[in-house]
């Protein structure tokens, strides 16, 4: 397997190199040069796995032979044997026709621990055969940053470097990324919202000496991270009957890696009826995915705060897609966005799109009045972006009567304990990691959103 950037400045590169790369020199995201494409002998095989093993069979088809299969499936296996379900992202069924994929089984009661924990493997293999060491750089808005810590707090080749946007995350999420004793672990207080953290470390993505030192990335900008949650979609499709039956998603989504993972599963031969696209108020998804204009808007603070982003990374590669792999067109309209906040997708790459993707913008109100509905309706708990999938999803709907529709639960109601009990009048039962680290002192520094200030620590980090 061979990874090409989407904006066509750089060359193709193996699987481990991207990786460790995370971002292109050229800026752009890596991409697969073509996609892996199941049969239905693999389908077969695959309904028969646990969790661990269907991962292992699925990133070795990123992988290639960069990889053993025997060192995956060790991998995968250490990966998930601390999350606390058997099947690591099981179902539960909502309604007629309407099931959750809770995704929030891992350590730290969010969907990004899924593919960190792996992540987290992948760059301890690829760093020990190349004999090397890594300053990993991530912005979070709110649950990356502790599923980041989390994975990789006391590994000796690592030092991880986490950003967050200052008083926009929850308490519970904050505590998982400032809690954190160990050396190679420090944390960055920015005074600005996730998309200043996020245009931070892409800059400094750009500095090549700092890149030729070992800088690395984990947010969904990392191919590895879209690859490893493509698996809970092929593990959920085939409990409900896939190949053979389709099944369509409604996605809580934010910076859009969880719903470009599931356009790579239907890339690779996962029968996705459709994608539906839930937002908050910070709605660039919804609105680029219904009516054509990628264009920024002020970031507003809502009770889903994981999702308050205006510039979604992961749009690139679907718009590179739409663009039928056209690396200067697709820098020539990332520049465009940079400078002027707006992009107008071409017709043909729109068609694409539409022909997949929904959109749905969903209020504080109706977010609120989901976690109450949900409640009175099933006894489920839910947090506050589980219900904006959630009132999407009873919104949209599927393309055809019969479908099953699953809406992505992406972290436990814990995490934002104040929100789901204004909504619910319920507070949730708290998971022994979230009391764990709710008693300990926290280490970060605040910082303004100001890149240089932000590269000085990130030069001391890596001794530069």
């Amino acid at each position: 397997m061979r990874y090409i950037s989407t904006r066509g400045g750089a060359p193709a590169t193996g699987f481990l190199e991207a990786v460790l790369e995370g971002l292109a020199p050229d800026g752009g995201l890596y991409i697969p040069e073509a996609w892996p494409v199941l049969t239905e002998s693999d389908f077969a095989a695959m309904a028969k796995m646990s969790y661990a093993a269907l991962a292992a069979d699925i990133l070795s088809r990123f992988a290639g032979d960069s990889i053993e299969p025997s060192a995956l499936k060790r991998m995968a296996d250490d990966a998930y044997a601390p999350f606390t379900h058997a099947a690591v992202t099981p179902l539960k069924q909502l309604d007629t026709g309407l099931w959750l994929l809770e995704l929030f089984h891992g350590p730290t009661l969010a969907f990004k621990d899924v593919a960190m924990q792996l992540l987290a493997r992948l760059y301890d293999h690829a760093l020990g055969q190349r004999g090397r060491t890594a300053t990993i750089l991530v912005a979070t808005s709110g649950d990356t940053g502790g599923a980041a810590v989390e994975a990789f707090r006391g590994r000796r080749n690592v030092k991880l470097i986490v950003l967050y946007p200052h008083g926009r995350i929850s308490d519970v999420q904050r505590r998982f990324i400032t809690t954190a004793d160990e050396d190679n672990i420090q944390v960055l207080a920015i005074d600005g919202v996730f998309d200043d953290c996020q245009a931070i470390v892409k800059t400094i993505f750009q500095d090549g000496a700092m890149h030729n030192a070992g800088l690395s990335g984990v947010n969904s900008i990392n191919w590895a991270r879209i690859a490893a949650q493509t698996v809970y979609y092929f593990y959920s499709g085939l409990a409900l009957g896939a190949p053979f039956r389709p099944v369509s998603y409604a996605v809580p989504t934010g910076n859009f890696g969880d719903a470009f993972a599931g356009y790579t599963a239907k890339q690779m031969g996962l029968p996705i009826e459709r994608l539906i696209v839930a937002t908050n108020a910070n709605d660039i998804m919804a609105r680029v995915v219904e009516r054509g204009r990628y264009a920024r808007s002020p970031v507003q603070a809502t009770q889903s705060p994981a999702m308050d982003i205006q510039s979604a990374s992961n749009f690139e590669r679907l718009y590179f897609e739409g663009v039928r792999h056209e690396g200067l067109d697709t820098a020539r309209a990332m520049r465009a966005f940079a400078e002027t906040g707006v992009i107008d997708v071409p017709p043909a790459a729109m068609a694409m799109i539409r022909d997949l993707f929904r959109g749905a913008t969903v209020s504080e109100d109706e977010t609120a009045r989901f976690m109450l509905s949900t409640h009175n309706l099933t006894g489920e708990l839910i947090d506050p972006h589980t219900a904006v999938g959630v009132a999407a999803a009873r919104r949209i709907g599927t393309a055809k009567p019969g479908t099953p529709l699953v809406v992505l639960s992406t972290a436990h109601p814990a995490k934002f304990p104040e929100t789901v009990k204004a909504a619910t009048g319920v507070e949730p039962t708290w998971p022994p990691q979230a009391r764990a680290v709710m008693g300990k002192p926290e280490r970060f520094e605040r910082l303004p959103a100001d890149v240089e200030a932000v590269k000085s620590r990130v030069r001391d980090a890596m001794g530069l």
